[in-house]
């Protein structure tokens, strides 16, 4: 039973965090759980702010809003520097060390994936945000990769649909060892 999870997935645009939020969302809604994603984008579709927030739970959700993320998973500098303070205590930051560096400033569990080295070793560095959910997926086991994956075919097909399975297999391998 998930009492309520607030995930906050943020980079710039471009990055395709809102397709992740949408993704993962689905995945999660589709096994049974509840699922608010509401996402966000600062006036320039590419290159400013993103980011795409998700409350999940068992149980219906009364509040939308994410105020304290469990979960960050942040693809840009800007991302972490505007949003680490309001992770919870103890809670679970997902990072891309090409173009994050963290300063811890509280006790948090960090997560270093090399996502966009990882995509751009699969071919195509578009895919970083589904090694990240690969990721995810891995960390937090609040779901499995087979469930992303289903979600990865509703939305794509063919040659593209393939390029982000093996990005979040990719993830979710790399992730594999540093769960918690």
């Amino acid at each position: 039973m998930i009492d309520r999870i607030e995930i906050r997935i943020a980079g710039f645009g471009g990055q395709g965090i809102i397709k992740a939020g949408v993704l993962l969302g689905s995945a999660l809604a589709k096994n049974g759980l509840y699922v608010v994603g509401i996402p966000s984008y600062g006036p320039a579709s590419r290159g400013g702010r993103c980011k795409c927030d998700l409350v999940v739970s068992s149980q219906e959700i009364d509040y939308p809003l994410v105020t304290r993320p469990d979960v960050l998973i942040a693809m840009s500098q800007e991302a972490y520097d505007a949003y680490i303070e309001e992770v919870k205590e103890r809670g679970t930051v997902i990072y891309d060390p090409r173009l994050v560096h963290p300063e811890l400033k509280k006790a948090i569990n960090l997560h270093k994936i090399p996502a966009t080295d990882e995509a751009e070793r699969l071919g195509n560095r578009i895919v970083a945000n589904m090694v990240m959910l690969g990721a995810f997926a891995a960390i937090t086991r609040m779901l499995t990769v087979e469930m992303l994956e289903d979600a990865v075919k509703d939305a794509f097909s063919g040659s593209i649909a393939e390029l982000n399975l093996r990005a979040l297999r990719r993830g979710f391998e790399l992730a594999s060892g540093q769960t918690n």
